[in-house]
């Protein structure tokens, strides 16, 4: 039979196992929660087709990657080529917020040179974003100009 001290060392072991999973990010990855805002402001050069995207998240975070792609082709293929690629370099900067296609310091092109390419009106995106062992993704929408 059990001794009571056996049962109270079990019981201890066991509400810790359960509080590290629930309570803690040892074993789960943190997710970075992210908020899609379209900026009804005027978008700067005159071949613009939607207003600036403006993506907000939970906290500061050094971000690793950061990529956009067109979500009716991800949903098909998942290596489809992305409209915008970051990828971290030196020094990111802590950053709790960025606009679509701003440079963000630290980071540079996944692809040397390469330039956002235009998002396209009434069309649903996704964003990924990493920093660490944190991950976050959102689909936005992008609204045509008025």
């Amino acid at each position: 039979m059990f001794s009571k001290q056996n049962v109270l060392i079990v019981l201890a072991v066991l509400l810790g196992g359960i509080y590290i999973y629930y309570f803690t990010d040892w074993i789960n990855h943190p997710h970075i929660q992210i908020i899609a805002q379209t900026r009804p402001i005027q978008p700067r050069g005159p071949v613009a087709k939607v207003y600036p995207v403006s993506f907000l998240l939970d906290g500061k975070y050094k971000l690793r990657s950061v990529k956009v792609v067109p979500l009716a082709e991800y949903a098909t293929n998942k290596f489809t080529p992305p409209f915008w690629h970051l990828i971290a370099h030196t020094n990111v900067a802590s950053v709790e917020g960025f606009l679509y296609g701003q440079r963000i310091p630290g980071m540079r092109p996944w692809i040397t040179n390469a330039q956002p390419r235009r998002l396209e009106p009434d069309t649903v995106y996704r964003l990924f974003v990493e920093s660490g062992r944190a991950k976050g993704q959102i689909d936005f929408h992008t609204s045509g100009l008025i």
